[in-house]
């Protein structure tokens, strides 16, 4: 395990900094800032939504950006748990999920979340995501 001058672990500070990217990436979302999302959002960026279909990041992002796919809560439930593998990871956690689609208001979910980071220029960005309700 490396450690910095101070020594912190930096294995530990990678995996608290996915866990805020992540955190921080559900926020935006629900907020709708779409310049930050872009940010954190892969450019080949992919969606397993929690009813199967697949987004694009265009598809997805886009989505938010109309007023089509409105978070009202995106929460985790539970500690999101990190898999760390030099400048790629996997993360995994639940959470409680209610989206606006097509202006329908969708009942409150519990899902399982599974997301792909990877260390792009220095930033972590996800590059696929999938989602499955918790039944």
């Amino acid at each position: 395990m490396k450690i910095d001058r101070d020594g912190n672990h930096l294995e530990n500070n990678e995996v608290d900094l996915i866990r805020a990217t992540e955190i921080k990436r559900l926020q935006i979302l629900v907020e709708g800032n779409m310049e930050l999302a872009q940010k954190l959002h892969a450019d080949n960026f992919q969606l397993i939504n929690p009813f199967g279909g697949l987004l694009s990041k265009e598809q997805y992002l886009g989505g938010i950006a109309s007023g089509y796919f409105k978070y009202l809560i995106w929460e985790p439930e539970s500690e999101i748990a990190v898999h760390l593998y030099r400048d790629a990871a996997v993360i995994r956690y639940q959470s409680k999920l209610e989206i606006k689609v097509a202006g329908n208001n969708l009942p409150l979910m519990h899902c399982w979340h599974t997301d792909t980071y990877e260390k792009r220029n220095g930033h972590w960005q996800v590059v696929w995501s999938q989602a499955t309700e918790i039944k």
